[in-house]
């Protein structure tokens, strides 16, 4: 399947011709993922280059949260939530899990723990999925604990 879709892109990619619209650039970002073994072989710098081009694209606070993830992870938890703070303010993020989800990540990864715990938390109170609440209450757990990555030694 991934070889009929990495196909059926290569095809679209030519007939855009130069010109990528939106899909296929989601597309594209889908090839990167699918096509990298692992998430430390994944071409962050690629998926952040086609983030900036669908951002252009077609602007969205949800782009810009995605895009914020793969600048975290191509050049570091620090840049990637100095991205993410400027989404804070956003009106139609306020209510999304996601957003203090992915800060409190990224705080907890810059050993900012307190800071970390308080947006696990925050996140856990705007989420609807009982699994996802009690990952996040889990996680917040591990800030309180002190071990800024506890929870990725399970």
């Amino acid at each position: 399947m991934i070889t009929r879709g990495l196909t059926a892109l290569a095809r679209a990619e030519n007939l855009s011709a130069g010109n990528p619209g939106p899909y296929t650039l989601q597309a594209s970002i889908a090839a990167q993922h699918a096509q990298a073994l692992t998430a430390e072989s994944t071409n962050w710098n690629q998926i952040v280059s086609l983030y900036e081009q669908l951002s252009r694209r077609t602007p969205s606070p949800i782009v810009e949260l995605n895009r914020a993830v793969a600048v975290a992870m191509a050049q570091g938890p620090a840049a990637g939530l100095q991205v993410l703070d400027t989404l804070s303010t956003e009106p139609t993020l306020q209510t999304y899990h996601l957003l203090p989800s992915v800060r409190a990540d990224l705080l907890q990864k810059l050993g900012r723990l307190e800071e970390a715990r308080s947006e696990f938390t925050r996140a856990s109170t705007l989420t609807r999925n009982t699994r996802e609440r009690d990952l996040l209450l889990a996680r917040a757990k591990t800030c309180t604990n002190g071990s800024p990555h506890a929870d990725l030694q399970q």
